[in-house]
């Protein structure tokens, strides 16, 4: 993938790459699975976003909706499963015969093949109902673990204040980005008391005066989820740093010309 420089510029987040796969591949693989890890390091990625959630027993797995239903063989909440049903279940017949009975993987399974494949990965952690703090405290177990899944994760982004808050206190190490999909109240106040490295914005928003802001509180900029190259073309011109997509190699086309 098309590097950036190796300069780390803002609160410790090094952004070595312009494109980063959304839930691995999602256009080519199951999203959030090891299949779809596996797919965006054959088209080329070095780095990718994925989501994560809580099982009732509180083991962080990947997944982006709240129910099992679009996305798996199962049904209802994921937060009224526990881990070992939910990793039972098939992730991967709905999107292609080829992936039936690829299982929905816990965050450990997935930082592991992340390692090994050589990618880094912004890990997303989705805003739902329960303690935040809870939230940040089994992603830390996780993460605290094994010493390496702190060299893989460069990046936690979340939509909610509450969870990034508590991240900042339990994993101060690690940058943080905050998602936002429109410029809703004092959101470079957000960026500032929570210490963020970088904001991840809906693709729809972004525009000279965000950009500008943006920069005077020295944080780099993502934009979500751009699979037009012409798309991605305009918000690299408009300064963005890099850009989330479900085809990581054809917007790899466009950054590697920036």
């Amino acid at each position: 993938m098309a590097e950036r420089g190796s300069e780390d510029e803002t609160g410790g987040l090094l952004l070595d790459t312009r494109v980063i796969g959304h839930r691995g591949a999602a256009a080519y693989a199951p999203e959030n699975t090891l299949a779809g890890l596996r797919e965006a390091r054959r088209r080329g990625c070095r780095w990718v976003e994925i989501d994560v959630r809580l099982t009732r027993d509180g083991v962080p797995v990947l997944m982006h909706d709240p129910a099992l239903d679009r996305t798996t063989s199962g049904r209802g909440e994921l937060g009224t499963h526990d881990a070992t049903s939910v990793t039972r279940l098939d992730a991967g017949g709905w999107f292609a015969e080829s992936f039936r009975n690829e299982p929905p993987p816990r965050l450990e399974e997935a930082l592991e093949l992340l390692r090994e494949l050589g990618l880094k990965v912004n890990l997303e952690i989705k805003p739902t109902t329960g303690s935040a703090r809870a939230k940040a405290d089994a992603i830390g177990r996780t993460l605290r673990a094994d010493r390496r899944h702190r060299e893989v994760v460069r990046v936690i982004s979340s939509f909610s204040e509450e969870i990034l808050e508590s991240l900042r206190e339990l994993l101060p190490e690690i940058p943080r980005g905050l998602l936002l999909r429109r410029p809703v109240g004092d959101w470079p106040a957000a960026l500032r008391r929570l210490r963020c490295a970088s904001v991840h914005l809906w693709h729809g928003m972004v525009a000279p005066e965000v950009i500008a802001t943006a920069r005077r509180e020295g944080v780099k900029v993502l934009a979500f989820t751009v699979n037009s190259p012409e798309r991605a073309r305009e918000l690299f011109a408009l300064g963005v740093d890099a850009v989330i997509t479900d085809v990581p190699d054809r917007i790899e086309v466009v950054a590697g010309a920036q």
